[in-house]
């Protein structure tokens, strides 16, 4: 058996490629858009042909890649028979079995986190015939399983997922290996464990979740405390659905003149480049995510519209293409392009380039004693702000700025805290791009402001492991 994982950590997905060396023939499952050139090489390197391309379900926090690798390779995409698509596919059902060489794949249907959902067990017939390893998709994560509220009403999601986790997965051997489609990163469970594989038997015995025999109060414990859902949610379950393949856009090089007249004609600027960078000097109006930052294709659907035209401005020109392709991770094809030369033929045309404020916490720190008007904000999720915030603190989500600059006073200054500060500055970018003249960015973040050892309100005195 050849087994290989393929790993994209920005918003916690995974891929892999199941086969036979001796048969030299393999089958891909949930491959991203963004992997297809990386699993091609790999398997081209193996001398592998690519027969099947397994979608466990249909992704709604990324854009698939089974269209572009069945249309190189002449693969068949395989799909459960109520996925509903409209693509040509071979339609699954539970027991099911593709032959590759010497090793089997065997279909187990495990609704929950959406009805067609499957995972896929290999076995090794060279060896026995108990599975090896199973590719658990969006079912089973390490120490959590997937949240059920993204297709079906939550409490529905819940029970046939609690079914399929005890009537299936864990029917499975206790040794056998383990591998989900999404590990720590992702928006499709409560996983924050980096490990990057397990065993239905550890699971068994330390995935909280499992240990809740009662189908009620699982239901229960699935509708607490979910992640934001993945943006873009609808369109990517339509994208991964449709007859036609998504293609990721190729931007173009745009002269400052061009970008100005662009976002006079409502494109939205994206400034990828780092926090300081920004800081230093960005297009009036810029949203600013930054590409290196974790979460970048999230961060940036949940701020701006799927549908919006795109100007790219990055740190240097020839990551356009990359920044374009991880955006078509969620989604976004209107990319117009990006603007060459960056920020210097930008100043180079005569135009204005806008700054943003910056203190370090003990800055920070120093101004909210001197000026206790200013307003702090911390951008941070529910659970990290209750662990800990700088008191006085107004919560609001970054993602959700924009439909609460009500709570906002316009006149006083805001100063805007998150983790590390990559959050606080898109944040920051937000509130300039509304209007608001007199906005700090705190660099460093809460992760700053502990280890300055400032005071901190609500939650534990220490930190746990920093977030961005």
């Amino acid at each position: 058996m050849f087994f290989e994982q393929v790993l994209r950590g920005d918003i916690g997905c995974a891929a892999y490629v199941v086969g036979s060396t001796d048969a030299g023939e393999a089958a891909v499952i949930d491959p991203r858009i963004d992997m297809v050139d990386e699993i091609l090489a790999l398997t081209e390197r193996e001398g592998l042909r690519i027969r099947y391309v397994i979608e466990t379900h249909n992704h709604a926090d990324h854009v698939a890649g089974h269209h572009q690798i069945a249309r190189r390779t002449g693969a068949t995409i395989a799909v459960h028979e109520d996925a509903g698509v409209a693509y040509p596919h071979r339609a699954l059902r539970h027991g099911d079995e593709l032959a590759l060489g010497e090793v089997r794949l065997r279909i187990l249907h495990t609704p929950g986190h959406r009805p067609e959902h499957i995972a896929v067990a290999a076995i090794d017939t060279s060896r026995g015939e108990e599975p090896w390893l199973v590719l658990t998709g969006d079912s089973l994560f390490i120490g959590d399983v997937a949240r059920p509220d993204l297709a079906v009403p939550g409490q529905e999601g819940a029970a046939r997922l609690f079914e399929s986790l005890h009537d299936t997965l864990l029917a499975l051997p206790d040794g056998t290996l383990a591998y989900p489609a999404h590990v720590a990163g992702s928006l499709c469970g409560r996983v924050t464990n980096r490990m990057t594989g397990t065993t239905v038997g550890f699971e068994r015995r330390h995935n909280p979740a499992l240990e809740i025999a009662s189908r009620d109060r699982f239901v229960r414990f699935m509708s607490e405390s979910l992640p934001e859902r993945p943006p873009n949610l609808a369109r990517i379950v339509a994208l991964n659905m449709a007859a036609e393949p998504f293609e990721v856009a190729r931007p173009a090089p745009l002269s400052a003149t061009d970008v100005l007249r662009l976002r006079e004609d409502g494109a939205v600027v994206l400034d990828t480049r780092p926090v300081e960078a920004y800081a230093a000097g960005h297009v009036p109006g810029a949203v600013a995510v930054q590409l290196d930052g974790s979460q970048f294709p999230n961060r940036a659907g949940l701020v701006i519209p799927s549908e919006a035209r795109l100007v790219l401005i990055v740190l240097a020109d020839e990551l356009a293409p990359r920044v374009a392709e991880k955006l078509a991770v969620v989604g976004f094809d209107r990319v117009a392009g990006y603007l060459a030369g960056g920020m210097a033929s930008w100043t180079a045309a005569g135009f204005h380039a806008a700054g943003m404020s910056q203190a370090s916490v003990e800055e920070a720190h120093a101004l909210l004693r001197r000026a206790p008007d200013t307003q702090v904000v911390d951008v941070r999720e529910r659970s990290e702000f209750d662990g800990g915030h700088v008191d006085g603190a107004l919560h609001i989500p970054f993602h959700h700025l924009k439909e609460r600059l009500d709570l906002l006073d316009r006149v006083r200054p805001v100063a805007l805290i998150c983790a590390s500060g990559h959050r606080s500055a898109i944040a920051a970018s937000l509130l300039e791009g509304a209007g608001f003249a007199r906005v700090i960015n705190i660099a460093g973040g809460m992760n700053a402001w502990r280890a300055a050892g400032l005071p901190i309100a609500g939650g534990p005195r220490l930190a746990g492991a920093a977030v961005s």
